[in-house]
């Protein structure tokens, strides 16, 4: 199998002639990850993986949340950066100051005024910011090598902007105080989303879609009723136009799953990355197809901080513990997070590669 077939078969519950490895590598790249192609560290760990890894090449389509009328004004001074989102007499601010963060929404007159400001939600308006995105796009599909894997694409989801937006105190208490209001909102934003999705699932730009959000507003940080109403329906109808248009779906998740692995099974990605044991998380594998049975690949589940300080011996040992925990099951192995080190250390490449060469060499039957 090519390592294509290797991951849409694992997405798809079918049986892989080896465990399928996702490093979280992008082909091109990001804001958040290191170049990994083009950094000389890297360069063993990137070329093992063209024949032992997956790649899933993350990209971002982005159109404005709100209408021209609210507008951004940045600026510095005496060491404090500034940021002003304007509409008409409305002024939201948010500052930062060696390593002090005031965020932009801070008190319930800051939330209040926030949800009434107008959104993008003009479709041929969306459609035009989308195209003029789409050439450059275009060119780094073409030049993707798909044998590799497959162009993912990470288009949002409602929950993501009050949550980045918010104080978290302040998010967790309008959890109990404004939950109707925050609904509401996300309501109005789901509009984009369904255009924004509709758009690329109609010019079939990505073969796979990463849902970013459930991890925003879950226990407990907020309660699951609040999960259950901040965001399984918006993720449950994204993942069903997803499917209807043949591609599919994985969710992204950090933190305490566990109880709420239910929930995931009613939004149905294809896969779920990733499920973390303890003392990090609170979900074994075991328990996770416990909950969850065969109906989604779950992703996972060696921590980051393992790469960076584990001997080689023991990441092969890690991952063969792994192979053995979810035999027979929907799996594909991966880190749960990076690559972050801009400057890695010799055992983190050592690690990466003592990862690969044994899921490689690891006999390895998914069940029919």
């Amino acid at each position: 199998m090519t390592s294509r077939e290797r991951l849409l078969a694992a997405l798809r519950g079918e049986p892989t002639d080896h465990v399928p490895v996702w490093l979280l590598f992008p082909y091109h790249p990001t804001g958040y990850y290191v170049d990994v192609r083009h950094h000389p560290a890297y360069r063993p760990v990137a070329e093992t993986a063209r024949k032992m890894a997956i790649t899933l090449n993350r990209r971002h389509f982005r159109v404005a949340m709100h209408t021209p009328d609210v507008r951004w004004e940045h600026s510095e001074s005496g060491g404090v950066k500034r940021s002003l989102l304007r509409c008409g007499s409305s002024c939201l601010t948010q500052e930062q100051e060696q390593g002090r963060i005031k965020k932009l929404l801070d008190t319930d007159e800051d939330l209040e005024a926030w949800l009434s400001l107008p959104l993008n939600l003009d479709e041929r308006a969306i459609c035009a910011e989308l195209e003029t995105q789409r050439a450059h796009y275009e060119d780094e599909r073409r030049e993707f090598p798909l044998d590799d894997g497959a162009m993912m694409l990470d288009l949002g989801e409602p929950v993501a902007p009050i949550y980045h937006a918010s104080n978290l105190e302040s998010y967790a208490i309008w959890s109990l105080t404004h939950a109707d209001k925050i609904r509401a909102f996300l309501d109005r934003l789901m509009v984009q989303k369904r255009i924004v999705y509709r758009w690329c699932l109609e010019h079939k730009l990505a073969d796979v879609y990463f849902l970013v959000g459930s991890e925003l507003a879950s226990p407990p940080l907020v309660s699951r009723t609040i999960f259950q109403q901040w965001v399984v329906p918006y993720a449950r109808e994204l993942i069903d136009l997803i499917h209807r248009h043949g591609a599919l779906a994985i969710q992204h998740y950090h933190g305490q799953i566990r109880e709420i692995l239910d929930d995931f099974a009613v939004m149905a990605p294809d896969g779920l990355h990733t499920i973390e044991a303890p003392p990090i998380g609170n979900c074994s594998f075991t328990q996770a197809y416990a909950a969850l049975g065969d109906r989604i690949t779950l992703i996972g589940n060696i921590q980051y901080d393992e790469f960076r300080s584990s001997t080689p011996a023991r990441m092969a040992e890690a991952v063969r513990e792994v192979l053995a925990e979810c035999r027979g099951r929907r799996l594909i192995l991966s880190p749960s997070a990076g690559p972050f080190d801009a400057d890695p250390p010799p055992r983190l490449i050592e690690n990466y590669m003592a990862f690969l060469q044994t899921a490689w060499a690891t006999r390895w039957e998914r069940a029919k």
